[in-house]
């Protein structure tokens, strides 16, 4: 039996009539079978207050698929549901990790959420980040002076990341906000349509999470005009931008922090948490970082209540920032005994809904964020768990020097099925709304680039197709795009080499330009189904399809044979990761109508549009 027989349902429009329901609504909800592996019956599960109640579900055929349609009241503002399938004496579940044939907790059950989904140009539009001091100089900034905690650097100079070698936080390469004004024809050629920065605050280090304070732009990068520059050119464009705002912490040189340090009375101690002995609470033991206190209200009408609050003020004109990227958010609001991250997450959205028509807030989160993405906090995550490192455990180069990001061992190489199951293990912990409203990342400033971790053009090339293909926003770090290169997270954040572009992989450009074009044109890519078609350890098939549209993606990561895929009608080739791509004709040989996807000679990403 083919994959594309199993059992399926998910939250896409295909299968849910409504992602985001008012809260009272009844939707209908569909379990695709097959007659290959034929159900005598389907019942709906839900929960009443967290109270198991049953809903039959009805059976229509078409041709060699069996629909069963159910109605599933949202009695709650996050519903969880899950199917019982009934063959004769058999039953098995069907859950958002898929099917099991035992009685399993509700973890992995199906959700619909009552609140706000994100907006579609936060779910729709590709994400380009700009780490600024390493992305672009303008020419204001030979001007600019360098501050006495800075260690300056050429463009050119490498980056100094071994060891804990003082210099590295410091290293000050000048990168500016009229820089990433001036490179914006880049960033389309790219294919994103979403900007966002890394902190623009001032700060005594070069990536600024160590903030001095959040009423101005550093002018290090040109200050608050070059920043309303930036927003500006990047809405005449049609595109939307995005800060970056840490919420767990400040710098030691804040403003808050200095006067709550120097006087044990100061209005701003309660933001913080201070011993008696003067000692405090900081980032991972970084004492530059100290911890902000939620639970101090005056500190959260500060930081992220209302208009007048740092996650208002940048929202406003003349500025204009469309949302948020939180920093450490999986942190915030969370301390020992003290747990308010859900009431943070909840204030930072409510404060730019107030503000803002359609504003998107994504929370970093490098762990597991289930509960912390389906309620009315954060849209989504970015998924380094779901599926960074799902991607990297296919396509690691046993070789490469890449160092683990937040493991104290090299990312294990796991075969083609085990990653499945991975993606299926998450998409289930996050559900399918919060998945796709998730940033898909191949890297970040925090990680070794994607062309150290995999070795290979041809293979980077292929995780980029699984970035755009798979259900999810493409957030991409710069410089990946032409095959920049980093060990880790601090050896990533290179500068950008405007001048040698004879060291450009154009190819790899030429590539990310092509994905977003195709996911952009097709819908199904977007917010279609996605079913797993073909996998072995070498190779990831899957299908993304709506009513009217259905792709098929296959990935190979090495030389493979021919495979062939169930399909009732051709395939035309959207794109191809390398040069032989083509249409597929149907085969109705004795296996049944299929595609037979010709075998590949190395590493290689394809998309068809199935007829």
């Amino acid at each position: 039996m083919s994959l594309l027989d199993l059992p399926h349902h998910d939250g896409s429009p295909l299968h849910l009539s409504d992602e985001s329901p008012q809260l009272g609504d009844v939707v209908t909800v569909r379990v695709r079978t097959a007659a290959s592996d034929p159900v005598d019956e389907v019942w709906l599960r839900t929960t009443y207050d967290a109270e198991p109640v049953f809903h039959p579900m009805t059976a229509t055929t078409e041709a060699d698929t069996t629909w069963w349609s159910g109605e599933l009241p949202v009695h709650n503002p996050v519903t969880h549901y899950r199917f019982l399938l009934v063959r004769g004496e058999q039953q098995e579940w069907l859950t958002a990790a898929g099917p099991v044939a035992i009685d399993v907790p509700d973890a992995t059950d199906h959700v619909v959420s009552a609140y706000a989904a994100a907006p579609d140009w936060g779910r729709d539009g590709v994400v380009y980040q700009v780490f600024p001091d390493r992305f672009a100089r303008s020419a204001a900034a030979d001007g600019r002076p360098t501050p006495d905690w800075a260690v300056p650097a050429g463009w050119d100079d490498e980056v100094v990341f071994e060891g804990h070698d003082p210099r590295t936080p410091l290293q000050l390469f000048g990168g500016d906000l009229d820089g990433v004004t001036e490179h914006l024809d880049h960033v389309e050629q790219v294919g994103a349509d979403i900007v966002y920065t890394t902190p623009v605050f001032p700060g005594e280090s070069n990536h600024r999470y160590n903030a001095t304070t959040f009423d101005r732009v550093d002018p290090l990068l040109g200050g608050d005009e070059a920043y309303e520059r930036l927003s500006t050119a990047v809405h005449a464009r049609g595109w939307r931008i995005l800060g970056d705002l840490t919420t767990n912490h400040t710098g030691d040189t804040h403003e808050w922090f200095t006067k709550a340090a120097a006087d044990p009375t100061s209005s701003t101690r309660s933001y913080y948490y201070f011993e008696p002995d003067g000692t405090y609470a900081c980032w991972m033991g970084h004492t530059t970082l100290p911890k902000i206190n939620h639970g101090d209200p005056d500190l959260r009408a500060a930081m992220v209540e209302g208009p007048d609050s740092v996650v208002g003020r940048w929202l406003r004109p003349p500025y204009d920032v469309d949302g948020w990227r939180i920093d450490v958010a999986n942190m915030t609001g969370r301390l020992g005994a003290l747990d308010v991250a859900r009431e943070v997450a909840r204030a930072v959205r409510h404060t730019a809904a107030e503000l803002r028509d359609d504003p998107l807030v994504i929370g970093e989160h490098n762990h597991d964020a289930t509960g912390d993405v389906d309620g009315d906090g954060w849209h989504g995550t970015m998924n380094y768990s779901g599926f960074s490192w799902p991607v990297w455990s296919w396509l690691r180069d046993p070789s490469s020097p890449a160092r683990p990001f937040g493991r104290p061992v090299p990312v294990p190489r796991r075969p083609g099925g085990q990653v499945v199951d991975t993606f299926r293990a998450w998409h289930a912990a996050f559900g399918w709304r919060a998945t796709c409203q998730s940033w898909n990342i191949l890297g970040s400033h925090d990680s070794a680039r994607i062309r150290t971790v995999v070795g290979s053009p041809e293979v980077h090339r292929v995780a980029a197709g699984l970035q755009f293909t798979m259900p999810g926003v493409p957030m991409v770090f710069a410089g990946d795009e032409i095959g920049l290169e980093g060990v880790n997270g601090e050896d990533a954040r290179r500068t950008m080499p405007w001048h040698r572009r004879d060291e450009w992989d154009t190819a790899t450009l030429a590539t990310y330009g092509d994905l977003a074009r195709v996911r952009r044109s097709h819908a199904a890519l977007r917010h279609g189904a996605l079913r797993w078609a073909h996998v072995d350890d070498d190779t990831i098939a899957y299908v993304r399809e709506l009513a009217d549209e259905r792709i098929l993606v296959m990935a190979r990561r090495a030389p493979g044979a021919a495979v062939a895929i169930p399909a009732t009608s051709g395939a035309r080739h959207l794109l191809g990761t390398e040069p032989g791509g083509a249409d597929l004709p149907v085969d109705s040989g004795a296996g049944g109508d299929r595609v037979v996807v010709p075998a590949a000679s190395g590493a290689r990403l394809d998309v068809w549009l199935l007829q």
